[in-house]
């Protein structure tokens, strides 16, 4: 009745790296092929430009940071932002704290998203790897393609002070103008 994803058959298949449940890391992963995590890691993950690499965080696995990789499989926790530039897929155990960009995603009952998903035409994320779209420096936001706003709010020049005080709340003019 219901066909496995690609992602489900090609992430069962082969990892060439395993980060078991007794090791943590702080500091970048950078990884091609296949990506096992049991274990923790405290900064970004991101697969090899233009790879067809496969990450999977087990629901004993965790990570602090951003993951860019072009097929995710998530059961464990990300603290972070995900970028799936292929597909993504969250079993019942994953639990992200961060904005979600993805091409085609499954989600199963149970998983958790404290953030936005972002749906992404095919091509517009950073291609699995860390490299930032359109030629743009590490200190940029990523383009999405789309209006995104963070939380900051945009005031204008004939704001005041009442206005400054609100947070998360974009004043008039600034709606306007979205």
């Amino acid at each position: 009745m219901f066909r496995r994803s690609k992602t489900s058959r090609k992430g069962a298949s082969h990892y060439d790296t395993l980060i078991s449940n007794k090791t943590s890391i702080s500091g970048d992963v950078h990884f091609s092929g296949g990506l096992h995590i049991d274990g923790r890691i405290e900064g970004t993950v991101y697969a090899e430009e233009g790879s067809d690499a496969v990450l999977r965080i087990s629901d004993i696995g965790e990570v602090s940071g951003d993951v860019y990789a072009p097929h995710i499989i998530i059961n464990g926790t990300v603290h972070g932002n995900v970028y799936s530039s292929e597909d993504l897929e969250l079993a019942s155990k994953a639990s992200i704290h961060g904005n979600v960009y993805y091409h085609l995603i499954e989600m199963a009952m149970g998983a958790a998203v404290n953030g936005s998903l972002l749906h992404q035409r095919e091509g517009g994320l950073p291609g699995g790897s860390r490299t930032l779209p359109s030629g743009q420096k590490s200190g940029q936001a990523p383009s999405t393609g789309s209006t995104e706003r963070t939380g900051a709010t945009e005031h204008t020049a004939d704001a005041g002070p009442e206005d400054e005080e609100r947070s998360g709340e974009p004043d008039k003019a600034s709606v306007e103008r979205i």
